[in-house]
């Protein structure tokens, strides 16, 4: 990859060096500009009449996402934001008492709340699939949990927020397929970060954000619905954009995804999606995977050699999400004197709240999250390295 371009396209790199992509990533040059210019034609024009004009970009931002995920731009939904697409998805599907969801140790709490909650009102339940002795999913184990015709889905994330392994999507969606269940995946930490083939993994349903590995804007990801189960699904939420009213006593959903969307939107936002898809197209998304893998090693090694310092990672295949607990410090006092160096460096912190189940299973409290992407360096890991070497001594 050309480092010294990435970096170049990135204006956020002279100021600070910026290890949570995992959380929100820089966004590059044409991510900034095509929605800054359209917030001035906004402003020149007119909210409607700057849509109006942007319709044709405005309808390429489906087929960039398709490409991406090699989906058809008519299984795409875009939505204001990752939780609010999974929630379409999730809510929608008939599922009810007796039920079964299968899910990971690794779940989100944002999605693990919606089981919970559907158990209470619907009467469905929960089990989670066991880890194998690398901490990810275990296959025979699922295979096993799949023997029992009441499940109903396997959901999960394909990365955790707190780290972890890289979940086997492929063979989870193959173990699915062929058990005849519905395969939803959380792919926000996914996305951006390394290959997504729907086609490939098997799932039925996607859900992934702008804002982190994808570099663009805040508020707004998108929504993949394999176009067989679209048209069988009625959203749990309805307007004259996903609708049409037919007669004062029916309507019509529409055909596509777009079902799932509602007609207001962040235009700006929908755009820089648009062009943060392109631009990781066009920089490759398995030379920005095996950067990322690079640069993530790197760091584990280097914290490793750390006195008092114990990296937390599992599992065959790691992503750029590095995670670790300082014995001296709790990670709220690491990131925020991470923050005052004199190039700020910025980390965060994730708590057992985010993914319960797995920081109870690991008897963690909290991680320190470093998140790396293609345009991080080496020296930039250096820094942080001997930033911590200078944390003083309790």
């Amino acid at each position: 990859m050309n480092i010294e371009q990435l970096r170049a396209d990135t204006p956020g790199v002279e100021q600070l060096i910026h290890f949570n992509n995992a959380g929100a990533a820089l966004m590059p040059d044409p991510v900034i500009d095509v929605m800054t210019r359209h917030l001035q034609l906004e402003a020149r024009l007119g909210g409607y009449e700057a849509a109006g004009q942007r319709a044709f970009e405005l309808e390429n931002v489906y087929g960039s996402i398709g490409r991406l995920i090699n989906a058809r731009p008519d299984e795409i939904a875009v939505i204001e934001n990752a939780t609010r697409a999974w929630d379409m998805a999730f809510y929608s599907l008939p599922l009810g008492p007796g039920d079964v969801v299968l899910t990971s140790t690794t779940e989100y709490a944002g999605n693990y709340i919606p089981y919970l909650q559907l158990k209470k009102l619907r009467g469905i339940e929960i089990r989670i699939i066991p880890n194998d002795e690398q901490g990810q999913v275990s296959l025979p184990a699922l295979q096993d949990m799949l023997g029992d015709d009441r499940v109903a889905l396997v959901s999960l994330p394909v990365i955790a927020t707190n780290g972890g392994p890289v979940q086997p999507i492929e063979e989870i969606g193959a173990l699915a397929r062929a058990a005849g269940v519905l395969f939803l995946l959380d792919a926000c930490q996914g996305v951006g970060q390394m290959p997504i083939d729907v086609q490939k993994i098997g799932c039925h349903l996607l859900a992934a954000t702008s804002r982190k590995y994808l570099r663009g804007p805040r508020g707004m990801g998108f929504l993949y619905i394999e176009k067989s189960l679209c048209e069988r699904l009625e959203p749990a939420f309805l307007d004259l954009h996903s609708a049409a009213l037919l007669s004062p006593d029916s309507y019509e959903i529409r055909a596509d995804a777009r079902r799932f969307e509602n007609w207001e939107c962040n235009v700006a936002a929908k755009l820089g999606l648009g062009a943060a898809v392109d631009y990781a197209l066009t920089q490759g998304i398995e030379p920005m995977w095996q950067r990322i893998q690079h640069l993530a090693s790197h760091l584990r090694h280097r914290l490793a050699n750390l006195p008092g310092v114990a990296p937390q990672d599992s599992g065959s295949v790691k992503s750029g999400i590095v995670t670790f607990t300082h014995q001296g410090h709790g990670a709220a006092q690491v990131q925020q004197w991470l923050a005052g160096q004199d190039k700020r460096i910025n980390v965060t912190t994730s708590t057992f709240r985010s993914t319960l189940l797995d920081m109870q299973q690991r008897g963690l409290q909290e991680v320190s999250r470093a998140s790396v992407h293609a345009y991080n360096t080496e020296a930039e890991i250096d820094a942080m390295i001997h930033a911590l070497e200078r944390m003083p001594r309790r």
